[in-house]
């Protein structure tokens, strides 16, 4: 057991992914915000969250550049992360890292998912008027949109036949979004040598974003029974963040190697699979894509939890996944995950606590292991 993440990290990894249970527990925070800073001295130099890529461009202008505040970049965090105290600790950390040191050498910001959640996703409209605007064009989207509303209304992803994904008006706007993007890239010498290559970048993101949407709402208007609906909503998800982190990695490859940080779920190596009394779901996640697809080596650490006082968790049962960690470790470490693990699924977890337990699924792949024994024993930096 460690608590350097540097002692199993394979030596040539590109994409470093720190994967957790539970998006409730802020013990993961703090290891991770330690954790990266860690990894500075071997060669990282971005970290990429699983939030809207678009609105993590505000919160890397104040991190790189100290456009803003502090509290302007967390208000772009979309899922509420802004709220959360060790991403606000990373966040000025960061700032405070790169104000002492010249351009080449500062930390980038990154987020790696859409404007979206598994059960809302907005208007396409704003991010294909911001390609159709730097592009010069006179293009009415607005009145193929319509309302914003109607886009982003629980039911427009929740009931396919509400869903406006499947109208001639959709049709319309992905056969747009299409042409937006040859142009974007048949003129990107003009645009470029006018604008700059960042803000082509920002242009093709916010379009890709858009495309993206379009797609999501697409898959919401297709029937089917709700398990394979979501299903395929989480794939088309997934896919999106996929191709988001290959191309985080496209900029990034040559300034050093970047640590990404998300659910299990969007980050092993292995299927996903999550089966609820109500559901039952199977898909590929970014991370099993990525591994797929990627040029460089993909490096996973699934997280595990043991006792949480904050989401109300006692100790794993023995026989079960987590149990095969638990009494190695006193607070918190890195251990080589166990080859052919045979174990069983944690019981006693409801939804409301909001913790995915290990499964064989999880664990297929992974490079290692961060189990944490008693999340109350992790505290921020500073903290008595």
């Amino acid at each position: 057991m460690t608590q350097d993440i540097r002692d199993l990290l394979p030596s040539s990894t590109g994409l470093l992914a720190l994967g957790e249970p539970t998006h409730g527990e802020p013990a993961f925070g703090w290891i991770r915000n330690d954790v990266f800073a860690r990894l500075i001295d071997h060669g990282f130099r971005s970290i990429a969250l699983e939030i809207d890529r678009v609105g993590a461009f505000v919160v890397n202008d104040f991190v790189h550049d100290g456009l803003g505040n502090l509290d302007e970049a967390m208000s772009a965090f979309s899922h509420d992360f802004g709220n959360l105290a060790p991403i606000r600790q990373l966040v000025a950390w960061m700032r405070g890292y790169n104000a002492k040191r010249p351009r080449e050498q500062r930390l980038t910001f990154h987020g790696f998912d859409g404007a979206l959640e598994t059960f809302s996703a907005p208007s396409p409209r704003p991010y294909l008027e911001q390609a159709r605007d730097y592009l010069g064009l006179d293009l009415d989207i607005a009145s193929l949109t319509g309302e914003d509303e109607r886009w982003s209304r629980a039911e427009a992803v929740l009931d396919a036949a509400a869903s406006p994904g499947a109208t001639a008006e959709a049709d319309r706007l992905r056969a747009i979004a299409d042409d937006l993007f040859t142009s974007l890239h048949a003129r990107a010498p003009e645009l470029i040598a006018t604008t700059s290559h960042a803000r082509w970048v920002r242009v093709r993101t916010h379009l890709t974003a858009g495309i993206g949407l379009l797609r999501y709402h697409a898959q919401s208007a297709r029937p089917g029974d709700q398990s394979t609906r979501v299903s395929r909503l989480a794939a088309t998800r997934d896919a999106l963040m996929a191709h988001n982190l290959l191309d985080i990695r496209g900029f990034e490859a040559r300034r050093g190697a970047t640590l990404v940080c998300a659910h299990n779920q969007h980050l092993q190596k292995g299927g996903s699979v999550i089966t609820t009394p109500d559901l039952n779901l199977t898909w590929f996640g970014a991370g099993s894509i990525v591994n797929s697809l990627a040029p460089e080596p993909y490096t996973f650490v699934a997280g595990s939890l043991g006792r949480s006082e904050t989401l109300g968790i006692a100790d794993p049962e023995p026989g079960t996944y987590e149990s095969l960690f638990h009494e190695h470790i006193g607070t918190w470490g890195f251990v080589p995950n166990p080859a052919d693990a045979h174990a069983r699924v944690r019981t006693g977890i409801t939804p409301q606590q909001g913790y995915v337990p290990l499964d064989a699924a999880t664990l297929d792949g992974a490079d290692a292991v961060l189990h944490i024994h008693d999340s109350t024993a992790v505290r921020a930096p500073g903290a008595a």
